[in-house]
């Protein structure tokens, strides 16, 4: 995936789509991140998530790192993250950090960690969940009046049509199909792939056309990594110590880093379509997509570390 993302990164930026194939590449986009979040609903097994349900202390946890945790930290930094990245780039960085936690990612890390899955799939559905109402708010109260980021009446109603109403429809048509999606478990990734990337080359098509690259030097890049992957450490370790001092077990612990240290490209770029004006897009998806794939790099490190740990009791069948 992230060879496939410099792929359409360099794309857009040789080839960049405009006038009528920019217009007719946005309503494909559109279709087909409706046709992902119905994917997603019909996917999604409600027996997993009332047999999570019941760790309600994890969950709250993890919705706290995710909603709070984040967003203080950006807050709090912020004058010295001014110090290396633009404004515009701050406020990427400010957005990731209003996201909901990743669905897909989330679970398999647990899994391969030997972690509480059933707990990670209820954490995780439900902050994607969460994250389409709770997003638009925060993005509200902590992203300043004078970005143009919003959620306006009709910015709710988007999201409403766009992601949450196929996301319903599909989990209603689960009982009719979702033993087929459960079959071809590569079309809900490849439909997830594909729309991420459309709307990567849809985004910097525009922002080439407008001059993104000058904007966005060879040394701001690095330091933006650099912010990424700053971040990205100083919420692993919180969740990690939070975790421990409230004494949950190995299995929770997983779940809890795992769910709670992790933003979703697949829910964030959609919502920055509805929630952030065309010419900044591009400046604000630029730090997700970056923390992105550094958060599943680190992620597969930690989750082979976990997974090599002795087997407790507890976890013996």
């Amino acid at each position: 995936m992230t060879l496939m993302l410099l792929a359409v990164v360099a794309a857009a930026s040789i080839f960049p789509a405009q006038g009528d194939v920019a217009a007719v590449l946005k309503v494909v986009t559109m279709v087909m991140i409706g046709v992902l979040f119905f994917l997603h609903g019909a996917k999604l097994s409600r027996a997993a998530i009332i047999a999570g349900a019941t760790h309600w202390r994890l969950h709250l946890l993890v919705l706290l790192c995710t909603f709070a945790l984040f967003p203080v930290l950006a807050l709090l930094f912020k004058p010295a993250i001014l110090l290396l990245l633009t404004p515009e780039l701050y406020l990427g960085i400010l957005f990731l950090c209003l996201l909901p936690s990743t669905v897909q990612s989330s679970i398999a890390f647990t899994a391969a960690a030997r972690g509480n899955v059933p707990a990670a799939v209820c954490s995780a559905s439900v902050s994607s969940l969460l994250g389409i109402v709770l997003t638009p708010l925060l993005v509200s109260v902590a992203m300043p009046a004078s970005s143009g980021a919003g959620a306006s009446l009709d910015s709710v109603l988007m999201i409403v049509y766009q992601l949450l109403l196929p996301f319903v429809a599909g989990q209603i048509a689960r009982r009719w199909i979702g033993g087929w999606v459960d079959r071809h478990k590569s079309l809900v990734r490849g439909v997830d792939q594909g729309s991420i990337l459309l709307v990567v080359f849809s985004a910097f098509s525009a922002a080439v056309v407008e001059g993104l690259w000058s904007r966005v030097p060879p040394a701001m890049l690095g330091n933006l990594i650099l912010v990424c992957i700053l971040l990205l450490a100083v919420v692993m370790l919180t969740v990690t110590w939070l975790a421990r001092r409230f004494g949950f077990s190995k299995p929770d612990e997983i779940t809890i880093v795992f769910c709670g240290s992790k933003k979703s490209l697949a829910t964030g770029i959609p919502l920055a379509h509805v929630l952030i004006p065309a010419a900044s897009i591009s400046m604000v998806v630029l730090p997700l997509m970056l923390f992105h794939q550094i958060q599943l790099i680190v992620c597969a490190v930690i989750a082979g570390r976990y997974a090599r740990r002795p087997v407790e009791p507890a976890e013996q069948v």
